[in-house]
């Protein structure tokens, strides 16, 4: 039983930083090419990286230095007359190479050629609160590794209490809720040219973000309410943070279809409704796309190979010895 108990702790510990790590971490890549995006400026496409807190630019600066990609920088930086010298002026400019290859801003402005919302705008409750759900799993998995009921329920409500004061601290006290609401229409405001209709979006986002933050301390309640009274329910500890890859893949899945099936007439192009592509290679319009797991997506499968392994050893120590907490 000891040793068991050492190979769980062990499993979940390497579970955990994993965990930490994947938030950090780039998740998927979406890239498009297309035959006005040459290699020599764009090696890998139009590319983005997704995080669990955000969408970010994915472009390499292997294209910084290059004709083709300080002319895109100047442009952008507003160098384009003849008094700009591009070997006393750039480079300063040329050495923030990826700064003027902001992918995240090209896509944005392909989307809009075909009537879709920002990037941005995207998971408006998920994003700002994804940190709050990787440390409410991290208490989690810190409760499963405990081999003994009172030590389990000691780390679940001390860290579920941290949690929770962090999470209302930072999004009502600090006012970072109101903050982010602001941001989200600024972000659907530079496109969707409608006020009325952006302070409705604003208005849901803040009431959902409201709705999911005391949703998940009702759900720690239950937690540790669960772990307390039926035996088996600890295993849930582990199964549900073992699932995160499964989870991140349905809420980009779902994401995906509302920005392929919530097109607006603003749109230069007219479009079909669509799925984009959530895994391997798709066609619009001119622009191949790409879209893969990333690195950061190992992590999570590290995650659930550790955690489910971890469950059935402790599983098995349920159900062969009765006097197991």
């Amino acid at each position: 039983m000891n040793k068991q108990n050492k190979i769980i702790g062990g499993l979940t510990l390497i579970a955990l930083i994993a965990l930490v790590a994947a938030y950090f971490s780039p998740i998927w890549w979406v890239s498009l090419t297309a035959p006005n995006y040459p290699k020599d400026a764009f090696p890998d496409g139009i590319r983005i990286h997704f995080h669990f807190d955000g969408v970010y630019n994915g472009c390499k600066a292997a294209g910084k230095g290059s004709r083709m990609a300080n002319e895109i920088i100047q442009k952008d930086l507003g160098h384009e007359d003849e008094r700009y010298n591009p070997i006393t002026d750039a480079k300063k400019d040329i050495d923030k190479g990826a700064e003027g290859l902001d992918c995240v801003h090209e896509m944005n402005t392909i989307n809009h050629y075909v009537g879709m919302f920002p990037i941005a705008t995207g998971a408006p409750v998920e994003k700002p609160l994804a940190k709050f759900f990787f440390g409410f799993f991290a208490i989690m998995m810190l409760a499963f590794a405990m081999p003994k009921k009172k030590a389990r329920l000691a780390v679940l409500s001390a860290g579920f209490a941290a949690v929770a004061g962090w999470m209302l601290v930072d999004q009502f006290v600090m006012g970072h809720l109101e903050s982010h609401v602001q941001a989200y229409m600024q972000e659907a405001g530079a496109f969707f040219k409608e006020p009325d209709k952006i302070k409705v979006w604003g208005d849901n986002v803040r009431s959902i973000s409201q709705l999911v933050i005391f949703g998940l301390i009702g759900v720690m309640l239950v937690v540790i309410a669960g772990t307390a009274k039926i035996r088996p329910f600890q295993l849930l500890l582990a199964l549900v943070p073992g699932l995160l890859p499964v989870f991140f893949v349905i809420t980009y899945s779902a994401w995906l279809w509302f920005f392929g099936h919530n097109l607006h007439p603003w749109g230069a192009f007219t479009v079909k409704p669509f799925m984009p592509t959530v895994f391997g290679e798709g066609k619009v319009a001119q622009f191949s796309t790409y879209s893969y797991p990333y690195w950061g997506y190992g992590l999570l499968l590290i995650i659930f190979a550790c955690l489910m392994l971890a469950l059935l050893i402790r599983r098995k120590q349920l159900r062969e010895d009765p006097t197991a907490e």
